[in-house]
């Protein structure tokens, strides 16, 4: 049976190497994100290997473009199979001094919209051998007082708060689906990625490991976190 994995938030590192692998483990591959231009060359990165891949330009942080996008790769690749949420959102670092419509969007794309996507796609994820979510998180929500010091003094708050929501949110619903064979599991990846914006030369992480570690998760089903860094 055809199977179809969607990338939502993609671009270099760890939603690249994702689309990879798991197009080199027969996947098609649904790459999704706001540059029309990054999407293409993913694309055509992708048909070079020899994986079926397609792009689906939009807004994850827009609600009904989420709808619209997963309308849009149903219909062009057939039933979804994976879901994969690497799609974060900053801009109000400092909680204090943010504005309150920052910090909502601050949860609206990575928390609220991958809700929404998980609802549209869930049909497809039950009807699915295999049907799973896999999220990406950030070592910046794991609860520990270094690392809340670390959140305030890189000045990003909002995304340690909203990286621990998403942990949280991944084991709620790894209960909730876990009736309807629909596995769900996350990778925190505990340092900066090499090639990513967030490498200022020093990044230990590489791309590809993550991504090997959000096959073996998907493969074995038996853990729904692990850590990478």
């Amino acid at each position: 049976m055809a199977k179809t994995i969607v990338v939502c938030g993609f671009g270099t590192g760890i939603s690249t190497a994702v689309a990879e692998k798991f197009g080199a483990e027969g996947f098609s591959v649904a790459l999704v994100g706001r540059s029309s231009d990054r999407l293409e060359k993913g694309v055509k990165s992708l048909e070079a290997r020899g994986i079926t891949a397609a792009a689906f330009p939009a807004d994850l942080g827009d609600e009904a473009q989420v709808q619209g996008m997963i309308a849009a790769v149903r219909a062009k690749l057939g039933p979804i199979t994976a879901l994969h949420w690497n799609a974060y959102s900053t801009g109000a670092g400092d909680l204090l001094s943010a504005d309150s419509a920052a910090i909502r969007q601050a949860f609206e794309l990575p928390v609220t919209n991958l809700v929404v996507a998980l609802r549209l796609a869930l049909p497809d994820l039950q009807s699915q051998p295999g049907g799973a979510l896999l999220v990406t998180n950030g070592g910046l929500g794991v609860d520990d007082p270094k690392i809340d010091a670390m959140a305030v003094a890189w000045n990003a708050m909002d995304l340690a708060v909203v990286n621990a929501a998403k942990h949280k949110l991944v084991g709620v619903l790894a209960q909730k689906l876990k009736p309807l064979n629909v596995y769900v599991g996350e990778v925190l990846v505990l340092g900066p990625v090499k090639g990513t914006a967030w490498d200022d030369g020093n990044a230990k992480i590489e791309a590809a490991s993550v991504a090997e570690k959000f096959w073996e998760l998907y493969s074995k089903r038996s853990s729904v976190s692990a850590m990478v860094g």
